[in-house]
């Protein structure tokens, strides 16, 4: 007894000396990056609390994908629940026959550790199953697990069946001699004991005092594992869950940060940081979410740049930032220039390494940490924030170092160059100017009211709605459909509404995705001192990326609005009957959800509300939709820069609606309607694709039945659900 005592008491001292130190330094390497924003550890505290019961505890992320997901839940809940027999086999060095306090003998628990062992075991196939059938080697950059350090995953698989077994073995053996807490219920170590009891007494209690030692070796092994590898997760994942940006990471863009404080663009310091030029740039947040990083890839078996064969996967630029931390602390916590001298050579060439540049595979440490590619492929549509089961934030890395890039280095993909001039110059991004916005209203058939063209400098009382129309609903011609639709569908509601007109001037959405947040600002606060001036405090919008900047950016200069969408002010409008559907639009509707309005601003039901209001529609969803929905391309200022790596995103897309022969492509986006017209019309150039198949917003299908009989639209497919019958949350406001 006194020398597994001994043995046991070493080994613990070792690896906790080992993990120690490890953890020490982790934590040395957090204190070097830069305070988080005000507010991060200290508001929404019932948010975070739900949020640590919902996604640690009750793994609802992991969920969503359920063979796995359960698995993980298994896996999660048997360790949690395992750790007990941690605490019996730490007493037995002590005691033989110990057992816990309180608890003592009863059946229940023995039954109970030996169902999650088993459960644990079960799990430990599952997942080793899905590697194996999803492997790189069998999918290539298809398997989620591309670029996965696989060699540990596999070790860790391996180390949580031997805890298991050995678990086990070692309570068999206290069973056939006499010492088990449990009388019964054990059922997995009654059914080891019996295996191992025809060795005899002597054997069994050798077999005892290995297998304590040799269980609690492999639990201490694996903690020095743990937090030598990407499971360090395990310990990370809580915390990055509970400070984590509420209730989502998505929607509004965080304000540039230095030192933890918002910088003024007005007055800026000479010491203000401007996004992240270096690894320790980041806050220790940012630190926490590299160190969080699961490995799973679900982040990049949904991102829109991956899947076209583009190089940005957000699991391997996290993976990237991770490990550039990781080698460059030594450097970071050198306690002066001459301990930094000192450090071997590749250590000092690790800190050399600008974060944005060329890679170079050859010889990595000559390049970049992230490929100037990687960077700018990202649409900011947020799959892998939606994705990711620990609430690592993304897309404010991406644009975080894309600020850097713009305001310091200057250095952007040169296609952008005229959409930001003609924003600077003109308010627009195609450099139409104020005069040309009020162009759209020329052919209606009443008269659009504008904001001080009565001499008004105010919206008058009687106007419910600020119509803010966006740069694409005005000077497209495309979207200029949309606008004037819902202007008709608005004035037969009998709401009343103003336009700015000419004092409208984009709201700065491509310029800060771009990184351009001096800019974003500039436009921002002009538009919001117009609004507030106007009294204005109810907007209705067309454009996703609009409603997503006005409704969620605005506040952070100072511009306080109701904001809703079109669609949601059109259902509403139906349901009170101020709108009623009556001639039948026979036609096949597939709906592309925009990532601005759907997946970053959870509206999804008002838009299927309105194509299940009119009569004779059919909805064809699409495989990836609501939540899962693969971005038309457009977003992240992408719209405006050239795709000439792999295949074009809206192509896609494009190529998913037309799989479901749709006399109809709906959108609710100017955005995605010019994405997606575009590889519609392609693919019918190609002869891929029937000429008569249209993309449009909804409201022009709402305006079609709103209005008197018309030639109808290709008839409807038998074989699909009505419209109105399709499932989804109800659109809510952030």
């Amino acid at each position: 007894m006194q020398f597994r005592l001994l043995i046991g008491l070493a080994m613990t001292a070792v690896a906790f000396w080992l993990a120690g130190r490890r953890v020490l330094m982790l934590y040395r390497l957090g204190g070097t990056a830069q305070p988080v924003e005000p507010g991060r550890t200290e508001d929404a505290v019932a948010a975070r609390l739900r949020a640590e019961a919902v996604e640690v505890l009750g793994q609802r992320k992991l969920l969503r994908w359920t063979v796995p997901g359960v698995a993980h839940v298994f896996t999660f809940w048997g360790f949690i629940l395992l750790m007990l027999t941690v605490v019996e086999g730490y007493g037995a060095l002590f005691v033989r026959d110990f057992s816990i306090p309180v608890i003592g003998h009863q059946p229940w628990l023995g039954f109970l550790e030996d169902l999650m062992a088993v459960l644990v075991l079960l799990s430990v196939v599952v997942f080793a199953v899905i590697r194996i059938v999803d492997s790189p080697e069998r999918e290539g950059r298809r398997s989620r697990f591309f670029g996965s350090h696989l060699d540990t995953a596999w070790l860790v698989l391996f180390m949580i069946f031997s805890v298991v077994w050995s678990l086990l073995l070692y309570r068999g053996a206290q069973i056939n001699n006499g010492v088990f807490a449990y009388p019964s219920g054990a059922f997995a170590s009654e059914w080891v004991a019996g295996l191992l009891a025809p060795l005899g007494q002597q054997a069994n209690e050798v077999i005892e005092n290995v297998g304590v030692l040799l269980a609690l070796g492999i639990i201490l092994a694996f903690l020095v594992l743990v937090v030598h590898s990407k499971h360090l997760h395990i310990g990370t994942a809580p915390f990055n869950v509970a400070f984590a940006r509420r209730p989502r990471a998505l929607g509004a863009l965080l304000p540039v940060h230095s030192q933890g404080k918002p910088v003024d663009f007005e007055d800026p310091g000479e010491d203000d940081l401007m996004g992240r030029g270096a690894i320790e740039d980041f806050t220790w947040k940012g630190m926490l979410d590299f160190a969080s990083c699961t490995e799973c890839g679900r982040c990049q078996s949904q991102c829109p740049a991956w899947n076209t064969g583009k190089p940005l996967s957000p699991k391997l630029l996290v993976m990237s930032l991770r490990d550039h931390a990781l080698a460059k602390a030594p450097y970071l916590l050198a306690a002066d220039d001459a301990a930094r001298a000192a450090l071997p050579e590749a250590a000092r060439a690790e800190a050399e390494r600008p974060l944005v540049g060329p890679v170079d595979p050859a010889n990595p440490l000559a390049g970049g940490v992230i490929d100037p590619d990687v960077l700018w492929s990202c649409t900011t549509c947020g799959a892998c924030v939606e994705q990711c089961p620990v609430d690592i934030e993304h897309v404010d890395h991406v644009v975080d170092m894309r600020r850097y890039q713009v305001l310091i280095e200057g250095a952007f993909p040169e296609s952008a160059n005229p959409m930001l001039r003609n924003v600077e110059h003109a308010g627009d991004p195609w450099g139409l100017g104020a005069s040309a916005r009020l162009g759209w209203a020329a052919d209606l058939p009443f008269e659009v009211r504008v904001l001080g063209a009565h001499g008004e400098d105010r919206l008058p009382d009687d106007v419910e709605y600020l119509f803010w129309v966006g740069c694409a609903g005005a000077l497209d011609d495309r979207a200029q459909r949309t606008t004037r639709a819902v202007a008709e569908l608005l004035h037969d509601a009998g709401v009343s509404f103003m336009v700015l007109g000419d004092a409208e001037t984009c709201t700065g959405d491509p310029a800060r995705r771009m990184g351009n947040e001096f800019l974003f600002q500039m436009l921002a606060r002009q538009n919001v001192e117009t609004l507030n001036a106007a009294g204005v405090r109810t907007i209705v919008a067309t454009c996703a990326h609009c409603f997503n900047t006005l409704a969620n950016e605005y506040p952070q200069v100072g511009g306080h609005y109701e904001v809703v969408h079109h669609t949601q002010l059109l259902s509403r409008l139906v349901a009170e009957r101020r709108l009623t559907p009556v001639t039948p639009v026979d036609a096949t509707i597939t709906y592309h959800d925009a990532c601005y309005l759907g997946r970053h601003n959870r509206v999804f039901a008002p838009p299927r509300e309105l194509i299940g209001s009119v009569p004779g529609t059919r909805l064809a969803e699409m495989p990836r939709n609501r939540e899962r929905s693969f971005c038309c391309g457009a977003g992240g200022a992408r719209m405006w820069m050239d795709e000439t790596i792999g295949q074009r995103i809206n192509e896609n897309r494009s190529d998913e609606a037309l799989a479901l022969q749709p006399d109809v492509v709906a959108a609710a986006c100017p955005f995605c309607i010019v994405m997606l017209t575009d590889g519609v019309t392609l693919r019918q150039q190609q002869g891929q694709a029937p000429g008569s198949v249209e993309v449009t917003d909804v409201s022009e299908v709402l305006l079609r039945s709103v209005r008197a009989p018309e030639p109808s639209l290709p008839g409807p497919r038998p074989d699909l659900p009505a419209a109105g019958a399709a499932p989804g949350p109800e659109g809510t406001l952030p």
